[in-house]
């Protein structure tokens, strides 16, 4: 196998096949379910990270949705890169500006933002 390409230079679909290349066997026997699974514990533990404001271990866990994310799309067969491009390439992905000009809209309607709570982990330390 060859050396990984410069790590300093990650374009979506560079990485999206770094962990393909590293990981699609293991995540092909696990199966799907349990790929998602593992994406579903690593976004707990960045709520973790988000609570005790440890700014490292937030960057930790944020690469290992990222990675995640990435082994979940290679077994299901989505271009993340293609993905992205679609939904988010021009900005906004419901007005199309950049920065976003949507009123806020409620969790799950769309958009980036879920609307302020003091009980989001958005609203500790790392704020």
């Amino acid at each position: 196998m060859a050396p990984p390409e410069d790590p300093g230079q990650l374009t979506v679909a560079r990485f999206q096949r770094l962990i393909a290349d590293t990981f699609l066997e293991k995540d092909r026997r696990r199966g799907l379910p349990a790929t998602f699974a593992w994406l579903v514990e690593e976004v707990g533990e960045v709520s973790r990270a988000l609570r005790s404001g440890d700014r490292a271990t937030l960057a930790e866990e944020l690469s290992d949705v990222l990675a995640w994310a990435a082994s979940v799309a290679n077994v299901s067969g989505v271009d993340l890169e293609a993905a992205l491009v679609a939904k988010y390439g021009r900005g906004c992905s419901r007005c199309g500006a950049s920065p976003c000009a949507c009123a806020e809209a409620p969790a799950g309607k769309g958009g980036q933002s879920p609307p302020p709570s003091s009980s989001s982990p958005a609203s500790g330390p790392l704020r």
